[in-house]
């Protein structure tokens, strides 16, 4: 059968009747995953979106689960769901820095165990045999982070990767966080005439070359083709910024793809800078620029991302990233055989 709108595949009580709680899943359509029936009772993450959804690709189907509060008409939690019937595997994001579920506050282990044995019901009615998860870092919302972490704690799903995630908080002075050194090469980018700028979209194919030449100094990839991040900028042009520091010349001594993930969270994606310019360490003063905008913006957390390498942390850019008064927090990553 061929579905061209969302299959509704479960509707379900939490098994506390008295809350008004009811889990809703559905099969993603033509027109691609589910949007949620009742508004949500939350800001939702970018990536969680069912239109950001659409834009993953995955090997199969996916899978839109919601938990709602019918009593109070709203949306308390969400997840999506990637599934691979070939490999029998259910991944949460299919394409994406994180994905597992967002979720209210108030929303408790007990709702999130009813929302879990009705998902995973599903996920064995449909050959699934294994769940991988990567959630967001708990400074994005501690308190959901926690419940979460507990939740599937409980239900035996493992840690498989626990990674160290950065963050500044833009309502502190930048300059106070800042290690000496740090704080030394600022000044000396302001002496050497170096300025951050917000750069217009159209730049992006020079920017993107640009980065990329970066990171190839250094051995590492990309983990997007210019033609997705092109697609992402026009879908989502309130939520994807281009920034520079620029030398006096107007040459590019760093660039950075920033993310605002959604209301109070701003990513610094894709940060670079050559080598040439390692002696002025511009990618300080580019931070600078990011946490201003943050605080204009009513941000209240810069995600500096983690620095995990294949071979493990990378614990030159952790310690740059302490060195910028970051904030040290976790991310999880989980997994469990059904």
């Amino acid at each position: 059968m061929k579905i061209t709108e969302p299959l509704v595949i479960a509707e379900t009580g939490t098994g506390r009747a008295a809350s008004g709680l009811q889990v809703w899943l559905a099969e993603s359509g033509s027109s691609g995953p589910a949007a949620p029936r009742l508004p949500l009772a939350f800001d939702s993450f970018l990536y969680l979106r069912p239109e950001h959804q659409a834009l993953q690709p995955a090997a199969g189907p996916g899978l839109s689960v919601y938990l709602e509060d019918q009593r109070a008409g709203r949306t308390v939690a969400q997840f999506h769901l990637a599934l691979d019937v070939i490999r029998g595997l259910a991944q949460s994001p299919a394409q994406a820095p994180f994905g597992a579920v967002q979720l209210a506050a108030g929303v408790t282990t007990s709702d999130l165990h009813g929302l879990f044995e009705t998902v995973e019901g599903a996920l064995l009615h449909r050959g699934i045999r294994e769940v991988a998860l990567r959630s967001y870092p708990f400074a994005y919302d501690p308190g959901g982070a926690a419940v979460l972490a507990e939740t599937l704690r409980q239900r035996g799903y493992r840690v498989v990767l626990a990674e160290q995630n950065y963050h500044l908080n833009p309502a502190r002075a930048y300059e106070a966080g800042l290690h000496p050194s740090e704080r030394r090469r600022l000044h000396k980018c302001r002496r050497n005439g170096l300025h951050f700028e917000q750069e217009p979209p159209f730049l992006l194919p020079a920017a993107y070359a640009f980065i990329q030449a970066c990171r190839q100094e250094r051995g590492q990839a990309l983990s997007l083709p210019l033609e997705r991040v092109q697609e992402l900028f026009r879908r989502f042009p309130r939520e994807h910024f281009l920034f520079s520091v620029r030398q006096p010349n107007g040459d590019w001594a760093a660039l950075t793809i920033a993310i605002r993930v959604n209301e109070q969270v701003l990513y610094n994606f894709y940060p670079a800078s050559p080598l040439r310019c390692n002696a002025l360490s511009p990618v300080v003063l580019l931070n600078e620029g990011l946490h201003a905008f943050a605080k204009a913006s009513d941000i209240s957390v810069l995600d500096l991302g983690t620095s995990t390498l294949d071979t493990g942390p990378n614990a030159s850019l952790l310690r740059f990233k302490r060195h910028l008064g970051g904030v040290a927090g976790l991310r999880l990553s989980w997994s469990k055989k059904l």
